[in-house]
């Protein structure tokens, strides 16, 4: 039997998601993403897991850069569909507002008020 040591399978990890980062059109240039909600959204969890165990910022940029991707292409009806815009029916403005961004503000607040509390 053929044993794995735990330093290669996080190099393997690494490989598969760094792999897939580049065929779904997440880390590379000049090609439609392709996204997938389920798989996009345990490859999210793999590249947070990465990005705690190694502290390498890439990881966390593909996390983030992936939530992106979903909610530009997968919040929004297909190209070969009728409708257009955002499925939830938002505006395009409101549509824009990225879950991201207001998390990122609520974050920026809270810390604020924890601060102003000292």
């Amino acid at each position: 039997m053929h044993m794995i040591t735990p330093d290669a399978k996080g190099i393997m990890v690494r490989n598969i998601m760094l792999d897939f980062a580049e065929r779904t059109g997440l880390s590379r240039a000049g090609i439609n993403p392709e996204r997938y909600l389920w798989t996009d959204a345990f490859a999210v969890c793999n590249f947070l897991g990465l990005y705690g165990q190694t502290g390498d910022e890439q990881y966390l940029r593909l996390a983030l850069l992936l939530v992106e991707q979903v909610h530009a292409v997968l919040g929004r009806y297909r190209q070969d569909d009728n409708r257009t815009g955002w499925i939830s029916g938002l505006g395009e403005e409101e549509g824009l507002r990225h879950p991201q961004k207001r998390t990122q503000d609520r974050q920026e607040d809270e810390r604020a008020e924890t601060e102003r509390a000292f």
